[in-house]
C-alpha cells in the first residue's frame, strides 16, 4: 500500500516512525479481524440492517399467512420497540424525520404481536400518526397491505390488473418497461390485487384508531397524486379500469393469471427467493396460497424458507433483512486484501494468499453465465458473465457487483481469472445505455412517466442510468484497459461530466448520496 507521509514541522523523526507504526499496526489489526470473519468456503457475508418496515411486514406476513412463530415474533416486537423514535414514530434511516407508512406498519405488527393500544410507545405511535394526516395519507404499498387486511377498501389502491402480464412489448406500460425489482415484487402482486385476497389475520386485529375518518368514508384516497398532467391522465386510466374490471371475460382473466403465475415460479429461485428481495419472496409467498399450492409443496417450503435466511435472530431480539449481500461483501473484502498485501506493486499472483484464493474461487463459482435472465428482454444476443448481489440470483446478475468482482479479479492478476474477467468485460459494455450511462440491472430503463402512475408514488419504479454504477464500471474497465472499450470508456465518461452538479458533487442512488456518488465516479 502506498503511503506518503508529509514532513510536519517541528515534528522529529520519532514522532513520524510512531505515526507509520501506527498505521501498520492498525492495518493489521484490520485484517486479521476481517479474516476471522471469513467463512470456511472463502466468501464474507454481513448482517444487512434497513428500516423498520421490513421487520414490521415480516410479522404482518405471518399473521396474513396464519403462520406464527411467537417467539421469534416476540424478538421482532423488542426490535420494533427500540427503533422508536422521539418523534413517537419509525423513521427510513437512523436519525431521520418521521416516516408515516413505515410508522403505519410498526404500529400494527406491534398491535398484531399482542401490543395493546393503551401502552405509552403505542399512545406515542398513535398521535403521531394522527398527526401526520393519519393511516388514510400512507403511501400505495402500505394501503396494498392495509387493503389485504380488510383495513381499507379496494377503491383505495389503485387498479393493479393482472391483465397487464398480456400487454405486447410496445404497450406504454409493460414489465419489462420498469426495473426488475418493480417487476419481481409486482408480478404476483398482480394476482394478490386482482383477486382481492384476504388475510387470514385469526386475531382480527384492526388500527381503525390510526385513521382521522374512517376508511370506508372517505372518498378520495388519490388527492396528494394528484400534480401534473401525466400523473391526472394516470388516475383518470386508473378510474376508467375501475368500471370495467367487472366486465373483463373470467377466460381472460384465468390466462392473466396462470401467465403472471409462470413468470415468477420461474424465477422463485429455490431458498434464496424471488430476486433475492424480501418484497418480491413476500408477494410470491402469499400469492402461492391465493393459488391454493398446499404449505407442503417445494415452492411454499422455498419460498418460506427464502424468507426464513433473511432473519437475523440474537439472544434479545431479531429483525429480517431486506436481502443478503455475500457477493458485494467478499469483493470488497478482497478488495481490500489486494490492497493491504500491496499486490499490484508486488508482481501480482505471486503475493496471492490461501484467504485470498479462498475468496477468488468462490466469487468463480458465482458467476453468471447461463440463460436466460431477464436481461436478454433488450440484449437477446448477449451473453451472461455478470454477478448478482445475493448468493444465487441467475436472472439478475447487476452491473455494480460484476465490475467490483471482476476489478478484483483483475488487480489479483492470475492468468487463470482472465476467461472470467472478459466475459464480465464483454457483459458489462454490451449493458451501455444509449445516453453511454449503465443502469443496475437494465439497459434504457428510463420510461420516465411510468414514475407518475399511481401505483408508483415512491418514485423508485425504474432503473435507469445513475453515476455510482457507470462509475464503478468505468472503473474497471479503465483499470482492464482493453482497446476495444475505447468507445465505450468515451461515452461513459462523457455521460458522468454531464452527470456532475454545480456544486462539482455527483448523485449515488445506491448509497448514501453525494458522497457515495462522488467517490465512486472519481
Amino acid at each position: 500500500m502506498n503511503r506518503v507521509l508529509q514532513p510536519l514541522p517541528l515534528v522529529g523523526g520519532y514522532l513520524r516512525r510512531t505515526l507509520e507504526q501506527t498505521l501498520d499496526g492498525a492495518l493489521e489489526h484490520a485484517q486479521s479481524v476481517l479474516l476471522e470473519k471469513q467463512a470456511p468456503d472463502g466468501h464474507w457475508c454481513f448482517e444487512f440492517e434497513a428500516d423498520c418496515t421490513i421487520p414490521a411486514e415480516f410479522i404482518l406476513m405471518q399473521h396474513y399467512m396464519d403462520e406464527r412463530d411467537a417467539a421469534l415474533e416476540s424478538k421482532m416486537v423488542v426490535y420494533l420497540r427500540s427503533k422508536q423514535a422521539d418523534h413517537g414514530g419509525w423513521p427510513l434511516y437512523y436519525g431521520g424525520h418521521f416516516d408515516l407508512s413505515a410508522s403505519v406498519k410498526a404500529y400494527y405488527a406491534l398491535k398484531l404481536a399482542g401490543d395493546a393500544p393503551d401502552l405509552p410507545h403505542m399512545r406515542r405511535a398513535r398521535e403521531a400518526i394522527l398527526a401526520h394526516g393519519g393511516a388514510e395519507h400512507a403511501n400505495v404499498f402500505t394501503r396494498i397491505t392495509l387493503a389485504l387486511f380488510a383495513q381499507v377498501p379496494w377503491r383505495a389502491v389503485p387498479s393493479i390488473p393482472v391483465e397487464v402480464m398480456l400487454l405486447p412489448r410496445w404497450f406504454p406500460f409493460q414489465i419489462y418497461k420498469v426495473a426488475s425489482w418493480s417487476r419481481t415484487v409486482m408480478v404476483p402482486l398482480f394476482i394478490l390485487c386482482s383477486l382481492k385476497a384476504q388475510a387470514k389475520n385469526p386475531l382480527q386485529v384492526h388500527i381503525r384508531e390510526l385513521f382521522r375518518h374512517p376508511p370506508e368514508q372517505i372518498q378520495d384516497y388519490f388527492a396528494a397524486s394528484r400534480q401534473g398532467l401525466v400523473a391526472r391522465s394516470f388516475l383518470a386510466l386508473d378510474r376508467f379500469w375501475g368500471f370495467i374490471e367487472n366486465w373483463i371475460p373470467a377466460a381472460i382473466r384465468r390466462i392473466a393469471v396462470r401467465r403472471a403465475e409462470q413468470w415468477f415460479t420461474a424465477r422463485i429461485n429455490g431458498e434464496d427467493g424471488l430476486n433475492g428481495i424480501f418484497p418480491a419472496m413476500v408477494n410470491a409467498h402469499e400469492a402461492l396460497a391465493l393459488l391454493g399450492y398446499a404449505p407442503e409443496h417445494p415452492y411454499r417450503q422455498a419460498t418460506g424458507a427464502a424468507l426464513r435466511k433473511l432473519v437475523v435472530e440474537r439472544a434479545e431480539d431479531a429483525y429480517c433483512q431486506p436481502c443478503m449481500s455475500p457477493v458485494w461483501d467478499t469483493c470488497l473484502a478482497l478488495h481490500a486484501l489486494l490492497e493491504a498485501d500491496a499486490v499490484e506493486e508486488s508482481g501480482g499472483s505471486d503475493r496471492i494468499t490461501g484467504e485470498q484464493e479462498k475468496a477468488i474461487a468462490w466469487l468463480k463459482e458465482r458467476q453468471i453465465c447461463s440463460d436466460p435472465g431477464d436481461w436478454q428482454v433488450q440484449r437477446p444476443q448477449l451473453a451472461g458473465g455478470g454477478w448478482a448481489f445475493q448468493y444465487a440470483n441467475p436472472y439478475y446478475p447487476d452491473l455494480d457487483d460484476t465490475a467490483a468482482v471482476a476489478w478484483a479479479l483483475a488487480r489479483a492478476g492470475r492468468p487463470e481469472d482472465r476467461e472470467s474477467i472478459e466475459k464480465a468485460a464483454n457483459w458489462l459494455t454490451g449493458m451501455q445505455s444509449r445516453n453511454g450511462g449503465f443502469g443496475a440491472y437494465d439497459v434504457d430503463n428510463t420510461h420516465y412517466y411510468l414514475n407518475e402512475i399511481p401505483f408508483a408514488d415512491h418514485k423508485a419504479l425504474l432503473d435507469p442510468p445513475t453515476a455510482d454504477v457507470t462509475g464503478r464500471v468505468v472503473a474497471f474497465l479503465g483499470y482492464l484497459g482493453r482497446p476495444r472499450d475505447r468507445d465505450v470508456l468515451r461515452r461513459a465518461v462523457a455521460y458522468l461530466l454531464r452527470e456532475q452538479e454545480s456544486s462539482g458533487a455527483w448523485f449515488g442512488r445506491w448509497g448514501t448520496n453525494y458522497i457515495y456518488g462522488t467517490w465512486s465516479v472519481l
